[in-house]
């Protein structure tokens, strides 16, 4: 017997999390979340996602086996922002059959409604500012850090459904040296001219960490509101994020762009924590996890770019070319094998133009589809 019923008991919530472990447990390319990080993230009161928008999650059983998982999202800022009445769903993973996959959407369906969404988009955890999109085209790798990954069927999945392509994003894959050092070369030259003009490159202050998060935020939101489905970042949320990302950042990686003391820029890249996540069985850090994660951090040999972004007024001026060209120079002087762009919408054509100049090679394609209600 088939049936799909809503997390509403800590139980239900740990296997809502620890469903995506059984799945893909022959799957080589898996790579499983960090099982308190996923909590705090679908538990209101943890995350300020809950402060401002609501979520409801439905497990699917048959039996009495979990065989698949969904959440219901309305992100009440996004729609604010971009004046519509959207619902999203999230944190989808089904075994391959479509009756489960149509319960469980059904039942997502049926919630927004009640909360007066006119169309569904995903997948989106809980926004574009967190992780989202299907992977469509890629399927040979793992994920880097914060990206998803889900099996080929889930397209056919969701086009059964009725979903359409809404937008696509594109990651980019710098291999070793095979990229073009132009950029490099010309990064000086062009970081000298900038400085005549009082514009400064450099790291991110670590001392100052939460003063400088604060002018990031200000940074994003401002540099990133003309792309599809943006939503501003609240302060409690963006402070949630730094905090997380400060473990593992690296601020030969993480550099502001800054001019008379205003920030108006900046590149950020971390390592892929995804190499030691592989490692750590059902994505708990304890007993032996921790020890895995702290010990072996030296052995990363990628990194994701995560952001990069110029406000208006400051962009074409070069400080782009200035941010790949430290970020390719710090990549080469830490013998790196690998980075990743990503992602990038498929409509971006400047910073989709810069990357291919640079001989970067769009390697996985990721999907967000959409279905009115």
């Amino acid at each position: 017997m088939k049936q799909v019923l809503p997390v509403n008991t800590k139980q239900r919530l740990k296997a809502f999390i620890d469903f995506p472990h059984e799945l893909y447990r022959n799957d080589p390319y898996y790579v499983p979340e960090l099982y308190i990080a996923q909590e705090d993230l679908l538990t209101p009161g943890k995350h300020p996602f809950h402060e401002h928008s609501e979520l409801q999650l439905f497990l699917a059983y048959q039996d009495q086996r979990v065989v698949g998982r969904i959440a219901a999202i309305l992100n009440n800022n996004h729609n604010a922002f971009n004046n519509c009445q959207d619902g999203f769903f999230g944190f989808f993973d089904c075994v391959e059959d479509g009756e489960v996959a149509g319960m469980l959407f059904k039942e997502v369906q049926q919630w927004l409604l009640t909360k007066g969404a006119k169309s569904i988009i995903g997948p989106a955890n809980f926004s574009t500012n967190e992780t989202c999109g299907l992977l469509v085209e890629g399927f040979d790798s793992s994920p880097m850090a914060m990206m998803p990954y889900n099996f080929a069927y889930y397209i056919q999945l969701l086009e059964a459904l009725g979903f359409r392509k809404k937008v696509d994003l594109l990651a980019y894959q710098f291999l070793g040296k095979n990229y073009n050092e132009r950029p490099y070369r010309l990064s000086e030259v062009i970081r000298k001219r900038l400085e005549k003009k009082d514009i400064v490159i450099r790291p991110i202050n670590l001392k100052k960490y939460k003063e400088e998060a604060e002018k990031l935020r200000e940074v994003y939101n401002a540099a990133w509101d003309k792309n599809s489905g943006f939503v501003p970042m609240t302060p409690k949320e963006f402070e949630h994020m730094a905090k997380d990302l400060k473990l593992i950042l690296d601020p030969d990686f993480c550099l502001v762009a800054e001019h008379r003391g205003k920030i108006v820029g900046f590149s950020l890249a971390i390592p892929d924590v995804n190499q030691i996540l592989k490692k750590i069985k059902r994505g708990r850090l304890l007993p032996t996890g921790i020890f895995k994660l702290l010990l072996q951090r030296k052995k990363i040999n990628a990194v994701r770019i995560i952001a990069l972004g110029v406000i208006e007024g400051y962009r074409k001026l070069g400080i782009e070319a200035v941010f790949y060209g430290a970020a390719m120079q710090k990549h080469q002087e830490k013998n790196m094998q690998m980075a990743e762009a990503s992602w990038v919408l498929e409509s971006n054509v400047l910073m989709n133009q810069g990357l291919l100049n640079m001989e970067a090679k769009p390697y996985k394609r990721y999907r967000i589809y959409e279905k009115a209600l």
